[in-house]
């Protein structure tokens, strides 16, 4: 497949002794669009070489190998199938010097994994002013002539700019720096945000009055939903209502009652409830009064049986005691 290259040689006619004649006319600053950054040093390939030059990427390959005691490792290399594959996209980023010299400079992005039947060889300056001792047509003459001056060019504004681009890297660096210092500020802001969305939605304390059953009851049940591990509850007035509504939790998350006994209408329905939905604990205890609904390691007070949720005035309160302590009480005492 024939590369993709700007087309930087033109051919102008002029008459000399009356005779027609033709002269190669190359523009260098177009040159500079072919000389890429491969291993750390500036190259051209030889299928861009050679089309310079005005032959075929086989002949000017087949004049090298004829020569090949002129060109070192450090004069010439064969691209890795990665390399070849990544010339095949350049990409090109154009930078402007003192508002008159453009300079084009390219990195072989890499990628791993590509088949790439032909892999091109990559000379250095070295190299390529070493192809002039081998290709000696006028041709390539001047074309070597304009590539010596486009690698000097390059050279020129990589030294007059070593300032900018030492800043560009430090402000780049300061970015990277910036913006992992933003992410984590930004995790921790939400965990805070979270927090106080969480202290909004389940106050502390609170009242519910006399006939605010719907109310009491969403309260409780966004409770149960909150949950993300398991849930104990302390009430020794319960039926299947408070079941039901235990069902609200989260399928990986427990569900375990204490209560004082369990009537045999009571056992009759839990065993029913198991049968169906994700399982229920229910034990007795005899030793706890109030009502104590845990949500993971939260205690809350609830004044009212969960049965009765709205039907009288009740008062609760999150406590400031671990839900294992207090579990740990209840079946201790």
């Amino acid at each position: 497949m024939e590369s993709e290259i700007v087309k930087v040689q033109q051919k102008s006619q002029t008459i000399k002794d009356g005779k027609y004649t033709e002269q190669v006319l190359v523009d260098y600053t177009k040159i500079e669009n072919l000389i890429f950054n491969v291993r750390g040093v500036q190259v051209m390939l030889d299928r861009d070489l050679a089309q310079l030059y005005g032959v075929s990427t086989g002949r000017l390959n087949e004049q090298v190998k004829r020569n090949i005691e002129r060109f070192p490792k450090d004069f010439m290399f064969q691209l890795t199938a990665e390399e070849a594959f990544a010339s095949r996209s350049q990409i090109a980023t154009l930078k402007n010097c003192e508002d008159a010299l453009e300079s084009q400079s390219v990195t072989l992005n890499v990628k791993r994994g590509q088949n790439v039947k032909y892999r091109p060889f990559a000379f250095t300056e070295n190299g390529i002013a070493m192809l002039s001792g081998i290709l000696r047509s006028p041709t390539a003459i001047n074309v070597n002539i304009h590539i010596m001056r486009a690698f000097t060019s390059m050279r020129h504004f990589v030294a007059a700019n070593a300032q900018v681009f030492h800043r560009l890297e430090v402000i780049e660096h300061h970015q990277l720096e910036l913006s992992t210092h933003l992410s984590d500020t930004d995790r921790k802001l939400d965990e805070v945000f979270r927090r106080l969305d969480k202290e909004a939605f389940f106050p502390n304390q609170g009242i519910f009055y006399d006939g605010h059953i719907f109310d009491a009851y969403r309260f409780v049940s966004d409770l149960v939903r909150s949950a993300k591990c398991r849930i104990v509850l302390f009430d020794n007035y319960i039926d299947d209502t408070v079941l039901t509504l235990l069902d609200k939790r989260d399928k990986c998350v427990s569900a375990t009652i204490f209560t004082r006994s369990i009537p045999q209408q009571l056992a009759l329905d839990i065993v029913k409830h198991n049968a169906q939905y994700a399982p229920i604990g229910v034990k007795t205890l005899n030793n706890v009064h109030d009502r104590f609904l845990c949500i993971d390691d939260t205690v809350y007070h609830i004044g009212a049986s969960l049965k009765d949720l709205g039907k009288k005035l009740f008062a609760f309160s999150r406590m400031e005691l671990p839900a294992a302590e207090l579990v740990e009480m209840g079946v201790r005492g």
